[in-house]
């Protein structure tokens, strides 16, 4: 279950639909089902900043560039963040350590 966690000090017009498009954007870029992505949303106003964190089962450390460049240039898109204030924290945990439906993944 992939998880995309964002925090700006920007406000965010359309909340829902950023959520969507990154919701979509981490199932591609991940190829897993988006029924499986979470994706949330915490803004406020000041400086443009934004802190992403992306979880997932498998994360290939290899692709952390291509992902970056993807989801920064979204964020920048759609929240007027310059990347340059854009950080991501992409981990990739054992499967026995997420938890879903009563159990774990291991």
């Amino acid at each position: 279950m992939p998880l995309l966690t964002i925090t700006t000090n920007q406000s965010v017009e359309d909340a829902d639909r950023l959520c969507r498009l990154m919701s979509e954007a981490v199932a591609g870029i991940l190829g897993k089902p988006e029924s499986y992505v979470m994706v949330a949303l915490h803004a406020g106003t000041t400086e443009p900043t934004a802190m992403l964190e992306l979880k997932s089962l498998g994360l290939p450390e290899s692709e952390t560039g291509a992902f970056s460049t993807s989801l920064c240039s979204l964020i920048n898109e759609h929240m007027n963040v310059p990347a340059k204030r854009i950080y991501i924290e992409f981990s990739s945990p054992n499967r026995h350590m997420w938890g879903w439906d009563n159990s774990t993944f291991g």
